[in-house]
């Protein structure tokens, strides 16, 4: 079993290993710049867990950018049938994908 974490990042939780690529939330930084991630919430791998309350003291997820980019277009549709009312409205979330290169602790 390979070690693993959970990190909090964006107001979200995410699990991940080294060599994983994710996208979160967007961070500042340009592609092949690192990233630590502090508030690590747990880390386990080879029978071993460690859990934080809240988080794990002296560990630590480094990260490398590897691209900033914009999602796919989200449509927004309110409509209410009969009372002549319709809106539309859509946007392009932005995020960051991230290469996980070592977890520390």
């Amino acid at each position: 079993m390979s070690r693993f974490a959970v990190i909090a990042s964006g107001g979200k939780q995410h699990r991940v290993t080294e060599g994983e690529v994710l996208r979160l939330e967007k961070l500042p930084g340009e592609p092949g710049q690192a990233i630590t991630f502090e508030k690590v919430l747990m880390v386990g791998g080879d029978g071993a867990v460690a859990v934080g309350k809240p988080f794990v003291e002296g560990s630590s997820v480094e990260a490398e950018v590897v691209r900033q980019d914009r999602a796919k277009k989200v449509q927004i549709l309110k409509f209410r049938r009969r009372q002549n009312y319709m809106r539309r409205q859509g946007h392009r979330q932005q995020f960051t994908e991230v290469r996980i290169t070592s977890i520390n602790g």
